[in-house]
């Protein structure tokens, strides 16, 4: 059972990663003037870090074990 918490504490970094990846500063950084295949390198990254995001999502929430329908303890049960 110590594989949840962990796999939770994962989805909390790629959240906080995927979010700080996303911010102005590091965006502004790749708006050049370069395109790759005639698409600017701007969105080329944006387009590829919401796909990693949503892959590394799929493969953490494929990856966590399922919650017994018991297990949950309540507000009066601790």
């Amino acid at each position: 059972m110590a594989e949840r918490p962990r796999l939770q504490g994962g989805m909390l970094l790629l959240t906080v990663l995927g979010a700080a990846l996303m911010l102005p500063p590091l965006v502004y950084v790749f708006d050049q003037p370069i395109a790759h295949f005639g698409i600017p390198q701007i969105v080329v990254y944006l387009f590829a870090l919401w796909l990693l995001l949503i892959v590394g999502t799929a493969v953490l929430t494929h990856a966590l074990p399922r919650e017994e329908p018991g297990s949950d303890k309540g507000e009066g049960e601790r």
